[in-house]
């Protein structure tokens, strides 16, 4: 398999990042929740969509 550069650069940085809350989830939520609330951007949130009807 090749190496993707890229690919591994993500890997370590989210391993860091998971490692600052000591990998756990409901920490790295926590605190993506709090980012995600004193960004000046505003979140989308998206209800589900039904799936389309089928055309006979």
């Amino acid at each position: 398999m090749m190496d993707d550069l890229i690919v591994e650069e993500v890997r370590k940085h989210r391993q860091a990042h998971a490692a600052k809350y000591s990998n756990d989830l409901k920490a790295i939520c926590a605190a993506l929740k709090i980012r995600e609330q004193q960004s000046s951007r505003k979140a989308v949130n998206r209800s589900p969509r039904l799936p389309l009807k089928k055309v006979s």
